[in-house]
């Protein structure tokens, strides 16, 4: 997605070789149109499968989500990383660690939001080690929904999360596939390079 890369050269920041910085448009700030666009491109890119449910985590996940829930007219539910004192029971938990801030965190989905009938697309802002869709999909599958696909909207394909899910027989797609953060030079996968 050419819109999408153009914004991460232009505001995206390699903090390291592995830490990609979009705060300017995803991350803290959010930058709307943009996140219309993707939510249409990944509407596309499953047009083929039924999807009654999209499931994320929060929060730089809910803003892409919540676009395709409007564009596809299906409910997005988020997994929480915190304790709600409104949310308490029948509560579906998995854990996920995040490389960017060394932590575990349990996260949660109420069981009454998902069900065995749901075919449920997966939408998460970044695809690192994988830890985070692994972790959603447990939830996912804890109810004997379908996972129908996996959509991400950066992923860096220089760590092994893609390739595990891959491997698992999940359809990915990423709307931006990062080759490379070294010498804090943002390189992404050619077309060639990703039909491959």
């Amino acid at each position: 997605m050419e819109k999408l890369q153009q914004k991460i050269i232009e505001e995206g920041i390699a903090l390291s070789d592995t830490v990609l910085k979009v705060d300017k448009f995803l991350n803290h700030q959010i930058d709307p149109q943009l996140m219309h666009e993707i939510g249409k491109e990944f509407v596309k890119r499953f047009e083929n499968k039924k999807i009654t449910k999209i499931v994320t985590l929060e929060s730089s996940g809910i803003a892409p989500a919540v676009m395709a829930g409007l564009i596809l007219d299906v409910p997005v539910v988020f997994a929480r990383k915190k304790k709600s004192l409104t949310l308490k029971d029948g509560l579906l938990t998995s854990t996920v660690y995040s490389y960017t801030k060394q932590e575990t965190n349990e996260i949660s989905i109420a069981e009454k939001f998902l069900s065995e009938e749901d075919h449920v697309l997966i939408i998460d802002d970044f695809l690192a080690n994988g830890q985070a869709a692994l972790a959603l999909i447990d939830i996912v599958e804890k109810t004997n929904a379908h996972v129908t696909g996996i959509g991400i909207v950066i992923e860096k394909a220089f760590q092994d999360g893609g390739d595990i899910l891959r491997s698992k027989g999940y359809q990915i797609e990423s709307l931006a596939r990062i080759k490379s953060l070294e010498n804090e030079t943002i390189e992404f996968i050619s077309e060639k390079e990703y039909a491959q």
